[in-house]
């Protein structure tokens, strides 16, 4: 065996895996933009924004669901800022759809999946909601521990695909885990 040969053979034990990754990666994506989109359709129909009905009380106040749009980005940071946030999240987009060609980790496809999908619900709003195209206003509803976003800020489902997906890329960023499924050490050793 030369050493061409033992080169050879890893990348040909990850032959296929690419393709299964990219699958799992758009899977996940497509169920938390479809997940976030149902979402939104029904708490915009069902769901009432007068004050005298507000909200919905759930597990004992633990969650709210509350009507709300925000102009802003998570947590209602950068208001008035709409287009530069739906430029960003453009941008999050072709970067993450470019990034996954090289994915071989199913962490990664999963994160990375989340924050796609998440990112395109988000962004689907502020295209398609009023005021008007790339100034739409995103749907949030879900706030926790009191009505109104008293103690947390109110979100929605893209909003929980966005942050788990981080979290999950920051889990397998500290364990070592690359987007092409090796792992390295952050200790080296002389």
């Amino acid at each position: 065996m030369t050493a061409d040969d033992t080169d050879a053979r890893p990348r040909s034990a990850h032959r296929g895996a690419p393709g299964r990754r990219i699958g799992l990666f758009a899977a996940v994506a497509f169920v938390a933009l479809v997940l976030d989109v149902v979402s939104k359709v029904l708490v915009v129909a069902k769901l009432p924004m007068s004050p005298a009905e507000k909200h919905v009380r759930l597990l004992g106040g633990a969650v709210y669901l509350d009507q709300t749009r925000n102009s802003g980005a998570a947590f209602s940071l950068g208001t008035g800022f709409t287009v530069i946030l739906t430029v960003v999240a453009v941008a999050v987009v072709a970067v993450i759809v470019r990034t996954a060609g090289r994915m071989r980790s199913p962490g990664w496809a999963i994160a990375l999946g989340l924050v796609l999908g998440g990112a395109l619900g988000n962004l689907a709003d502020r295209v398609f909601r009023a005021p008007g195209v790339m100034r739409g206003h995103v749907v949030d509803w879900i706030s926790v521990f009191g009505p109104d976003g008293t103690h947390w800020p109110i979100f929605n489902l893209a909003d929980s695909a966005i942050v788990c997906g981080a979290i999950l890329a920051a889990i397998l960023a500290l364990l070592g885990i690359d987007l092409d499924g090796s792992r390295h050490s952050r200790h080296h050793h002389d």
